[in-house]
């Protein structure tokens, strides 16, 4: 088995490990204050430029087309310098993603190369709502036929970008005579439409950057023609995106604990105590050890999701153990980091504060560890029986 990247690869995790120190790196803790948003947006132009917000969209439509493993290599890259701006190139590639893989060719045209381009700063992917988290088979959001348009009624929460995105793909229930999670259609929705509204924002723990709010759908009338691949089978294309969206989120929190062990091992060598630098003591080595023995671990269940996918082959299983471990590991890693700091690393003197509060959620969104728990077991048992 062959396990280098190829020169492309390392070409676009080069130009994003390079991008993220001298651009993201010396901006990253003002953001995170709320400070310099402008340049946050800055920034995701430049990454538009480069072509971070279509790595694995096809160059007709705008996009890199340089695959999934291009894709994961560069999203952990980004994450270690601001995981703000990682999520919001993770989910924007997504975004892409589902238009070009159920998108009519006007849909698509029409909204990839904006994304790609940077002319929207942000596509939003509205699935969940305060009643359907981990079950979304469960919404309530509802899309009523009315002649040649559909009617948008209810509410998203936790969407990632909302406030500056161009557009949304929102799922809404189109049947509700149908079983649970066969009458749900997916739609595509401009920023601006009348009755779609960006509602409150979340205050967050971390990953202050990148806006989280509720959106709110009230009478939202939208064409017929902005149907996202057909109906009533929107549940379906939500499941096949989420797996390749936890390939994105395993990949930023690898980022993240690379970033938080790597400040702590650097530490360890200049911090003294009894005498002697901390890297010479053993509990402190094992820390360090250990830690980047689970996030290398983490990088090649990485790597394996995202070939798998990139190949055309099954990797629901594959992502979600990728995602379970990577984001599992890179919050160890944080917390140890932190550790090795001691009191400093509770203060924001140093970024790993930050990297423990951002990194915090990789278990929870885009499926949290407890449901890739479910699908993997799904899947193994699924095989034997």
């Amino acid at each position: 088995m062959f396990l280098d990247l190829s020169e492309e690869q390392s070409l676009i995790r080069e130009t994003a490990r390079e991008f993220a120190v001298a651009e993201l790196e010396p901006v990253a803790a003002a953001v995170d204050r709320g400070e310099q948003q402008e340049t946050f947006f800055e920034n995701l132009r430049k990454l538009a430029d480069l072509g971070f917000m279509g790595l694995n969209v096809k160059d007709e439509f705008g996009g890199a087309e340089a695959g999934v493993v291009a894709f994961s290599v560069a999203i952990t890259e980004l994450s270690r310098a601001c995981a703000s701006t990682a999520v919001t190139v993770s989910v924007n590639n997504m975004v892409c993603e589902v238009i070009q893989a159920v998108g009519s060719e006007e849909q698509k045209r029409n909204y990839i190369p904006k994304i790609c381009s940077g002319e929207y700063l942000a596509g939003a992917f509205a699935l969940t709502e305060s009643g359907a988290g981990s079950d979304p088979a469960a919404m309530s959001t509802s899309a009523v036929a009315d002649g040649d348009s559909y009617v948008l009624n209810g509410s998203k929460v936790f969407i990632t970008s909302a406030p500056y995105a161009g557009v949304f793909v929102v799922w809404a229930v189109t049947d509700s005579s149908a079983p649970k999670g066969k009458g749900i259609s997916c739609f595509l929705v401009e920023s601006g439409t009348l009755g779609c509204r960006v509602g409150r924002a979340e205050e967050k723990m971390g990953q202050h950057a990148s806006a989280t709010t509720e959106v709110l759908f009230e009478d939202c009338r939208v064409p017929a023609s902005a149907m996202l691949g057909c109906p009533n089978e929107g549940y379906r294309v939500a499941v096949g995106e989420l797996a390749g969206g936890r390939i994105g989120i395993g990949s930023l929190a690898l980022g993240i604990g690379q970033a938080a062990i790597e400040a702590a091992a650097r530490y360890s060598l200049e911090r003294k105590q009894f005498g002697q630098q901390i890297s010479d003591f053993q509990a402190i080595q094992w820390k360090i050890a250990d830690a980047a023995t689970d996030l290398e671990a983490a990088r090649l269940l990485l790597m394996n999701a995202a070939y798998r996918k990139e190949q055309g082959r099954s990797f629901a299983k594959e992502a979600s153990m990728a995602k379970l471990f990577a984001t599992e590991a890179a919050n160890r890693g944080c917390y140890e980091a932190m550790q090795i700091f001691g009191g400093y690393g509770y203060t924001s003197e140093f970024p790993v504060e930050r990297y423990c509060r951002d990194v915090r959620i990789t278990t929870i969104y885009e499926g949290t560890s407890e449901i890739q728990r479910m699908i993997i077991a799904r899947e193994v048992l699924r095989n034997l029986a």
